[in-house]
């Protein structure tokens, strides 16, 4: 089959799709700009604090126009948070107490989180080794939420379900909004006062509505991916109830301190300009996940999500059921990223993940999940995870490519195991 001819037919049967995202845009940007204008924000507002970060007009400001996008009681935004994972676990280690019970109703959580539960390692703090708990309710053969298990699974203990919006590095879909507006529905039915909590890494923008809008009582996520508009260089935010976002700074700074600390260092005008690209960014992420969808549902492959199936994160999962065309893969990809096109991906282990790696990131902002990049565990069943694409004209440039090099793959002779060993 011609690569090169069957994108442009993806293209082609895809402009429809396009034109939706691009209304979809709209929406989300006119929300932003309400916001900037409601908090007359300003060039002044880009100006930073430095030391401990005390009364940043800029920073304090941005939170409260995340607060409003988000239709949260209240927000921080800051670039001390090192990734998603590092607000998510403040967000956990700030709300839960020895003797707590933590739940997670989709499934398993993503590799990251496992360290910081303590079903993965010992005598780094985890949460188990405080005294917090842990169970988490299996999904249905079909992928889902099992609904009749969640039904009576709040137990007096349980002080907070995790909610993982995004299918991370799961052969399942991503949740949709209505989805989690039932899980906080059937929660909170059995116990008022158990937190609901989501990780929102990837989901931001996707749908009209963010999980806070829908009663979820705390969540978090990165800049490096989608709120950060492919320009912030690092950081997180936390969203949510007042008290609990306060209890989520106190672990990120220290009690006392909380959401007052934490200088900007001169980020400012970048954490406003990505919010306000963000829309935008997301939409061509969306779009070239369904290119992808498309093209490798043609070559025969499995693909999660399906073409023409309303998004419900950025990550397109592709089945390539075989190590070397991982590797491949990601090969071609690295070769058509703006940065580091020279290098080789070979697998390699990864702090805070179990399994081997091979990740392609020719990215401008190191590990940005909001520019193109792929990934994947080198375990069965072989799956590459895409996510992000500042323009979907650069992804169907790389996907073009990294088609071409797993139809090859078998003659290449990787030796992927034994050279992840070495």
């Amino acid at each position: 089959m011609n690569i090169d001819l069957l994108i442009e037919e993806a293209e082609k049967k895809l402009l429809p799709t396009f034109a939706q995202i691009d209304q979809q845009v709209k929406k989300h940007l006119q929300k932003i700009l309400t916001a900037f204008r409601d908090h007359r924000v300003g060039v002044h507002h880009f100006s930073s604090v430095t030391g401990y970060g005390h009364d940043d007009l800029g920073r304090d400001i941005l939170d409260n126009i995340f607060a409003q996008v988000f239709q949260a009681e209240s927000a921080a935004v800051r670039v001390q948070f090192v990734s998603g994972t590092h607000a998510i676990a403040c967000c956990l280690y700030g709300v839960l107490r020895p003797g707590d019970e933590m739940l997670a109703v989709a499934g398993h959580p993503y590799d990251t989180l496992e360290e910081v539960i303590g079903v993965r390692s010992e005598g780094q703090g985890s949460l188990q080794e405080f005294g917090v708990s842990y169970r988490e309710l299996s999904l249905t053969a079909d992928g889902g939420i099992d609904w009749d298990a969640l039904n009576t699974a709040i137990k007096p203990e349980t002080k907070l379900v995790l909610i993982q919006r995004s299918c991370g590095y799961s052969w399942r879909e991503s949740l949709r909004i209505a989805d989690i507006k039932q899980i906080v529905k059937v929660v909170k039915q059995q116990n008022p006062n158990t937190i609901c909590f989501v990780d929102n890494c990837y989901g931001e923008f996707i749908e009209n509505l963010e999980p806070t809008a829908v009663g979820v009582d705390l969540m978090a996520g990165s800049l490096i991916k989608n709120p950060g508009g492919t320009i912030v260089t690092a950081g997180g935010y936390v969203a949510g109830k007042e008290d609990l976002v306060e209890k989520a700074c106190c672990r990120l700074t220290s009690p006392g301190i909380g959401s007052s600390g934490g200088a900007t260092f001169d980020q400012n005008r970048l954490l406003y300009q990505g919010l306000f690209l963000a829309p935008q960014m997301v939409a061509e992420a969306m779009k070239g996940s369904h290119l992808i969808a498309y093209v490798f549902s043609e070559l025969g492959y499995e693909v999660n999500p399906l073409p023409f199936i309303p998004r419900r994160d950025i990550i397109q999962g592709i089945k390539l059921g075989n190590p070397d065309k991982l590797v491949a893969f990601c090969r071609a990809i690295q070769r058509n990223s703006p940065v580091g096109s020279y290098l080789d991906p070979i697998p390699a282990p990864m702090p805070g993940y179990e399994s081997d790696l091979v990740m392609a990131g020719g990215t401008f902002i190191d590990g940005s999940t909001s520019e193109f990049s792929a990934d994947g565990p080198l375990r069965e069943p072989y799956i590459v995870f895409c996510q992000g694409g500042t323009h979907w004209t650069h992804t169907a440039i790389a996907i073009s490519e990294a088609a071409k090099a797993i139809n090859c793959s078998s003659s290449l002779h990787l030796n992927v195991t034994e050279k992840s060993n070495q």
